[in-house]
């Protein structure tokens, strides 16, 4: 899709630092199969959602958001340290954001909307205005 339509390969992760390190597995690899990460990684993939500042501009109402462990803290300062992150500025921005509201959400956070939230308003607005970092 990438290469002969030239469309963008997006990623839909939790808004949480796991969701970051998913996201980046798929950007540049594991460290332990660096040998063949030209082959399995996409390097400029893109960050669709739920990323933390959908957490206001969607009104994701306080009880869906999950307050961040000290471990999800630990991880997210860890994930600013990487270069792959450290590329993308606005994702260094949502980052820092994340670990200093010490809040995460999970993508089923929008389904307090119904569940069709997801598929019939989040992504196609996300995609309409292209809001991916």
């Amino acid at each position: 899709m990438k290469l002969e339509l030239k469309l963008p390969v997006l990623a839909l992760v939790d808004s949480d630092p796991y969701g970051l390190k998913i996201l980046s597995v798929y950007g540049c690899g594991l460290k332990n199969m660096s040998y063949d990460s030209a082959n399995l990684t996409t390097p400029d993939i893109k960050w669709l959602g739920i990323r933390p500042c959908d957490l206001d501009k969607y009104k994701i109402p306080e009880q869906c958001r999950l307050t961040m462990t000290d471990q999800d803290i630990k991880t997210g300062k860890e994930m600013l340290e990487e270069d792959f992150v450290k590329k993308n500025p606005k994702w260094v921005e949502e980052l820092t954001l994340m670990v200093k509201t010490k809040q995460k959400a999970e993508i089923q956070a929008l389904s307090t909307f119904g569940f069709q939230y997801l598929s019939e308003t989040y992504l196609p607005l996300k995609l309409q205005e292209q809001d991916w970092i």
